[in-house]
């Protein structure tokens, strides 16, 4: 369960609030308000290898979409379907 922590304390007990954020995201607030969040490292990389450039199909041409709608991923990666459920 995420939690939350003024900056000032989390400053004099930041080592408290590291083991605290390898079991969930600590929310720093600043003045009341929600400032940063303390993730794991291993979440952190999880969240930044989601980053991707993102296109509009209506941007593409014909012969592109005709050749997303001929292609077939290959079998190695069936695997990945159980990710999307």
């Amino acid at each position: 369960m995420t939690s939350t922590a003024k900056a000032v304390t989390v400053s004099k007990k930041f080592g408290a609030y590291q083991d605290a954020a390898v079991r969930d995201p600590v929310i720093i607030t600043k003045n009341g308000r929600p400032r940063t969040v303390l993730n794991a490292y291993e979440d952190y990389l999880r969240l930044t290898r989601r980053d991707r450039c993102i296109e509009l199909t209506s941007a593409l041409g014909e012969d592109d979409l005709a050749a997303i709608d001929a292609s077939e991923m290959d079998g190695s990666h069936d695997h990945l379907n159980a990710k999307l459920l």
